[in-house]
């Protein structure tokens, strides 16, 4: 099952703050609220979107931190059950209209906390998204820093060897470096390059969006206050309260797949359909 990811982490008591009501603002007040996005979106030159497990959850993919969320049930003594995969489960329509926000050039970055693959699975091109925990989905080789991206979601997490050897070109040949799987375990280092596009893009965005996370954790949920030190605009979206709310210029209470319908209507935007097959197939290069 999906959630049993979280399973395979090592144990770690300090999860952040689980199980915080949600709020819900009225209809009236999210139309009010997304008409002031879409004139932010309009007017900024460069746009970074910040996307947790919230943009997922729609999807079949549980949270960890709602109100039924992995975590927080944990805390309770409980375990969350699904009968979502990670290989069944679809790109939500957060996930098409930022593809179709990116196609656009609407979009310079997604920098995402989300380790379930759906952001390369909606057909995101991988240069337009910095997967700052990993990918249950990818592999990537030690030694020349390719990645290949599966079928099947890989056995380990926490960077270790996965037993599979790089078939990527090298200087004589086949690589063969040995391959790790990418999905951090919590005191594993972020990936540099991804962390630092994400930075980079952060540090020069005029507008950033966060959309289903409560930006807990450092140093990703800490990115979008970059845009913020560049003067530029922080728009947060999500159920719960974050520890930035003061800092937003605008905030929406409201499930992000009806933001994002929203947003598309009043930008005059169709959300494209998921790709029906992901080619597995290609490989993702990321040299070093």
């Amino acid at each position: 099952m999906s959630c049993d990811y979280a399973a395979k982490l090592s144990d770690y008591r300090n999860k952040g703050i689980c199980g915080v009501a949600e709020q819900f603002d009225t209809l009236d007040k999210v139309h009010e609220k997304l008409d002031v996005l879409c004139s932010m979106i309009r007017e900024a030159k460069h746009i970074v979107v910040h996307t947790g497990a919230g943009i997922s959850t729609s999807a079949g993919i549980p949270d960890f931190r709602g109100p039924n969320g992995v975590w927080t049930l944990e805390k309770q003594g409980r375990k969350r059950e699904t009968n979502v995969t990670f290989e069944s489960a679809q790109p939500s329509i957060t996930h098409m209209a930022l593809v179709a926000m990116v196609r656009a050039k609407l979009v310079h970055l997604i920098v995402s906390q989300n380790v379930d693959g759906l952001h390369l699975k909606s057909g995101l091109p991988r240069e337009y998204l910095s997967e700052l925990h990993g990918n249950v989905f990818m592999e990537r080789c030690e030694k020349c820093g390719k990645e290949f991206v599966r079928e099947h979601a890989v056995a380990t997490v926490g960077l270790k060897r996965t037993g599979n050897r790089c078939m990527g070109g090298g200087s004589r040949g086949i690589c063969r470096g040995k391959l790790r799987d990418t999905v951090l375990d919590w005191k594993d280092c972020l990936p540099k390059e991804d962390l630092e596009k994400a930075d980079h893009h952060s540090s020069k965005a005029d507008l950033s969006i966060c959309l289903g996370t409560t930006l807990q954790i450092v140093p990703s949920g800490t990115l979008p206050l970059l845009t913020r030190r560049n003067k530029g605009k922080l728009v947060i979206c999500n159920l719960q309260p974050t520890k930035y709310d003061d800092q937003a210029d605008l905030l929406i209470h409201s499930y992000v797949d009806n933001i994002m319908e929203g947003v598309m209507k009043r930008l005059g935007m169709e959300i494209p359909e998921a790709p029906a097959v992901l080619d597995r197939k290609i490989t993702v290069s990321q040299d070093q």
